[in-house]
C-alpha cells in the first residue's frame, strides 16, 4: 500500500517521545487506558472511549482521515478492518510458502480446462446467524457485472458462475486466465446476498454500507473522527472449525496525524502497531531500552511489500529511445537510495523487479546478459554512442537531433522518502549529462497528469505483491493503451510481443511452474533490453511492534509466527489475519 509520507524523524525526536511525548504539535489521539478521560466519551457513546488494556490491540499506520464507509467493494478506501475483520475471501494466499489455504471454501478444481469447481464449508454462517452459501458466492461474484465495480474484468473472460448445490459454485470461463483467476480467489470479499440483494450499481460502490456484517471474527463497535474500533464477536466458524481464535476483544486502529504522534504513541507503550513508514527505526530498534521490534533485527527489518520503479514516460522523446532508458538505469545509485534515505530499511530490487518472494522466477542467466547496476560510465559511454552530445557547452547533453533536453521527475509533495529518493535520482542523472530536475505537485495533480501522460518520468509501486508475478507484467506491458491509465501501463509501453506473452502466462496453469518459467524468462529479456519501466527498491512492509500488551509477534525468530504483521488493506487474505489468531496477551 502506497501511504503519506511525512516528514524525516530524527533519532533524537524519538527520545523526546520516550521521555517527554512531545508530538511535533500535531493533535495527539486519546491514549489507552483503564478509564476513560472525563473529556471523553464513554466507549459506548463514541470510539474514543476508553476499553481494558490487555484485552485491546491498538494498530496505526492505514488510515489518513476519519473511516467513513465499511463497503467490501471499495477496496481502496474502507475503514480498516473491514475486509479481513468483517468480510472474508474465499482462500487465503500465504506468500512465504507460496500456497493458497482453504479458508470459506474447503477446496477448489480445475474439473475442465475452461470450468472450475469450488466447494465450501459447510457450517460458516453470517454475522446475523445466516447460513453462507453457494448463492452468496454467485452473487458476489455476478456483481462485477456492474461496469463500475472494480473487478468487472473478470467478466471479460468469465462465461457465468451458477450454485450446484449448497456448498458447490461452477464457474465457467470463455477463456481460462488460470493466472488472474488465482488472484480473484483469495481477492474478493464475499458478500450477502440476502442483504445486499437490490442495491442499486451507485450504493454497491459509492454505499457507505454502515453496518457491516460479514463471516469474520469482529464487528463493528463504534468509530471517531480519529479511530476504527471494532469488537470479537461470538460464533465465527473458524474457532468450530478450525480451532482458530482471534485473541484481542477489541482491536482499535487509530487514524494517522503524524509520524511524530505514531512514534510518541509507540514508544509510550500506547500503540502496539504501527504500519507506519518511520524513518530511523532501526536506531530504536538497536537499542533494546526502546522495546520496539521489527520482523526482522537487521536490515532490511521489513518483509518486502512491492517494488518502486522509476516509470518512463516512453510516448515523449528522449524516453522513447532504449539506449536513454538503459542510460538513465546506469546513473542511479540506488545504494544511496537505500542507506541514505531509508537507512537500510529497504532493498534494492533485482534488476527484473520480481519480489524476494518471487526469486524462483529469476532466470540469472538473462539478467547476468542483459541487467543494469550503478555505472556512470557506462551511462556515459551509452548516451555517447546513441549520439547524445553536449553541443552547446552547457553541461548536458543534447538529443541526436539536437533538442535540447530539460526533465521533470515527480513525486508528490509531503512523501519524504520519495522526494530525497528523485534528488538522488535527478544528481545521478545530471553527473552523465542528463538535464534532469525533480518536482513535487500535489498528489491529485501527479495523479490525474499520470493517468493522462502528461509527464516525464515519476516513481510508482502500485502494484503489490501477489500469488502470481504475472500480476506485474500486466502493470508493465497492458495494451491496448486508453486515453487515461489509471492503473497499468502509465509509461504507455507498446511492446504487442509482450504483451502476447503476458497473456500466454495468464493462460498457464498456476501449477505448471515449468511453463511459467520460460515464459517468464522471455518476458525478463525483453524488459532487461528495453528498460520501460525501472525497478529501484523494494518498499517494505512497514511493520513496528511492542509487546508490553501483546507478544508472540510475526517475526524472523526461528519459533515465531510468519504471518504479514500487518492492517493493510488487502493483507489480511495474505496472512494478516493468522496473525490475530497467534498473538497471545503479555501477561500470560
Amino acid at each position: 500500500m502506497r501511504r503519506h509520507r511525512w516528514k524525516v524523524l530524527a533519532v533524537s525526536l524519538a527520545a523526546c517521545l520516550a521521555a517527554a511525548a512531545c508530538s511535533g504539535g500535531s493533535q495527539t489521539p486519546s491514549a489507552p487506558t483503564g478509564s476513560a478521560p472525563a473529556s471523553q466519551p464513554a466507549a459506548g457513546g463514541g470510539a474514543s472511549g476508553a476499553f481494558p488494556r490487555h484485552e485491546t490491540l491498538y494498530t496505526s499506520g492505514t488510515q489518513w482521515g476519519p473511516p467513513s464507509n465499511w463497503n467490501p467493494i471499495r477496496e481502496w478506501d474502507f475503514a480498516t478492518g473491514t475486509k479481513g475483520l468483517v468480510y472474508e475471501t474465499l482462500f487465503l494466499y500465504d506468500p512465504n510458502n507460496d500456497q493458497f489455504v482453504p479458508w470459506l471454501a474447503e477446496s477448489g478444481t480445475w474439473v475442465e480446462d475452461k470450468v472450475y469447481e469450488l466447494k465450501l464449508r459447510q457450517g460458516v454462517t453470517w454475522a446475523d446467524g445466516r447460513p453462507f452459501t453457494a448463492d452468496d458466492v454467485v452473487f458476489t461474484f455476478e456483481l462485477g457485472k456492474m461496469e463500475t465495480v472494480p473487478y468487472a474484468n473478470l467478466w471479460t473472460f468469465l462465461e457465468k458462475a451458477e450454485a450446484v448445490d449448497q456448498h458447490t459454485v461452477r464457474f465457467t470461463f470463455k477463456e481460462a486466465n488460470y493466472q488472474q483467476w488465482s488472484i480473484h480467489l483469495y481477492s474478493r470479499a464475499m458478500v450477502p446476498k440476502h442483504i445486499w440483494e437490490g442495491r442499486s450499481e451507485q450504493e454497491v460502490l459509492e454505499g457507505a454500507n454502515e453496518n457491516p456484517i460479514g463471516t469474520g471474527p469482529y464487528r463493528y463497535h463504534s468509530h471517531d473522527q480519529d479511530r476504527m474500533v471494532w469488537v470479537k464477536r461470538d460464533g465465527w466458524w473458524a474457532t468450530q472449525l478450525l480451532g482458530k481464535d482471534v485473541k484481542p476483544k477489541y482491536i482499535v486502529d487509530i487514524v494517522n496525524s503524524s509520524n511524530e504522534v505514531a512514534m510518541g504513541l509507540l514508544l509510550q507503550g500506547q500503540l502496539d502497531l504501527s504500519n507506519n513508514f518511520l524513518p530511523g527505526i532501526a536506531n530504536l530498534v538497536q537499542n533494546k531500552n526502546f522495546g520496539i521490534t521489527t520482523y526482522y533485527p537487521e536490515p532490511p527489518y521489513m518483509l518486502s511489500a512491492n517494488t518502486a520503479w522509476l516509470v518512463l514516460n516512453t510516448t515523449k522523446k528522449p524516453m522513447d529511445d532504449p539506449a536513454f532508458r538503459k542510460a538513465v538505469a546506469h546513473s542511479i545509485d540506488v545504494k544511496k537510495i537505500v542507506e541514505g534515505v531509508y537507512g537500510n530499511l529497504v532493498r534494492a530490487a533485482s534488476p527484473t523487479g520480481l519480489l524476494p518472494q518471487w526469486e524462483k522466477y529469476i532466470d540469472q542467466n538473462v539478467v547476468n546478459e542483459h541487467g543494469f547496476s550503478y555505472d556512470p560510465d557506462k551511462a556515459k559511454k551509452l548516451l555517447a554512442d546513441a549520439g547524445y552530445r553536449d553541443r552547446d557547452g552547457d553541461g548536458f547533453v543534447e538529443r541526436p537531433d539536437g533538442g535540447k533536453i530539460d526533465l521533470k521527475i515527480i513525486v508528490p509533495a509531503g512523501w519524504t522518502d520519495w522526494m530525497e529518493s528523485i534528488r538522488v535520482i535527478s544528481e545521478g542523472a545530471k553527473a552523465v549529462g542528463i538535464n534532469l530536475n525533480p518536482e513535487f505537485p500535489d498528489f491529485n495533480a501527479l495523479v490525474d497528469a499520470r493517468s493522462a501522460g502528461r509527464f516525464d518520468m515519476l516513481i510508482n509501486n502500485e502494484r503489490q505483491l501477489a500469488s502470481t508475478p504475472w500480476h506485474y507484467y500486466d502493470y508493465m506491458y497492458q495494451l491496448p493503451i486508453r486515453k487515461q491509465q489509471n492503473t497499468v501501463n502509465f509509461g504507455r509501453y507498446e511492446d504487442k510481443e509482450a504483451w502476447e506473452l503476458v497473456r500466454r502466462l495468464d493462460n498457464k496453469k498456476t501449477d505448471d511452474l515449468e511453463g511459467m518459467k520460460e515464459i517468464i524468462s522471455k518476458l525478463q529479456e525483453r524488459h532487461l533490453k528495453e528498460l520501460p519501466i525501472i525497478p529501484l527498491w523494494y518498499n517494505g512492509l512497514w511493520s513496528q511492534v511492542t509487546s508490553g500488551a501483546w507478544k508472540n509477534w510475526p517475526s524472523s525468530a526461528a519459533n515465531a509466527p510468519k504471518h504479514a504483521p500487518t492492517m493493510w488493506r488487502n493483507w489480511h487474505e495474505l496472512g494478516a489475519i493468522l496473525m490475530l489468531t497467534e498473538l497471545q496477551p503479555a501477561g500470560r
